[in-house]
C-alpha cells in the first residue's frame, strides 16, 4: 500500500462520505497492486454500488484531468501521492444519456 495521507483536491461529499470514500481507496490499495489501476477502481466502484446504489463511478490513474457531470454530494477528487482518485455518481441512466460520462466503460468491465 501506499503510505502517504489522502489529499483531497475537490469534493461536494459530507465528511463522513469522504471518509468512507477515500477508506475504500486504501482497502483497494491494500488488495490490489499499486500498479492494477482497473482492480483498484471496480474494488472502490462496486463497494459504493452495495452501499449507496447503482450509477457510482471512480477513475484512478497516476495523472489526469477531467470535466465531469455528477450528482450533489456525490463528488471527490483526491490522491494518495501519485495515485489520483475521481469517484462521483451519475444521476441519469446510461440509456438516457446522448455522451458516455467518465467511467462508462469502466462500469462496463466492473459489471460483466
Amino acid at each position: 500500500m501506499l503510505e502517504g495521507r489522502a489529499v483531497v483536491r475537490e469534493t461536494d461529499m459530507s465528511p463522513d462520505m469522504q471518509a468512507f470514500a477515500m477508506d475504500l481507496a486504501c482497502q483497494a490499495l491494500d488488495l490490489h497492486e499499486v500498479s492494477d489501476c482497473q482492480s483498484i477502481a471496480c474494488h472502490i466502484k462496486q463497494k459504493l454500488d452495495e452501499a449507496g446504489g447503482q450509477t457510482w463511478y471512480c477513475v484512478v490513474v497516476r495523472d489526469f484531468g477531467s470535466c465531469i457531470t455528477h450528482l450533489c454530494s456525490s463528488f471527490i477528487f483526491f490522491h494518495v501521492e501519485m495515485m489520483e482518485f475521481l469517484i462521483f455518481k451519475d444521476g441519469k441512466e446510461l440509456n438516457e444519456s446522448k455522451e458516455e460520462p467518465v467511467g462508462v466503460l469502466l462500469n462496463q468491465r466492473c459489471n460483466s
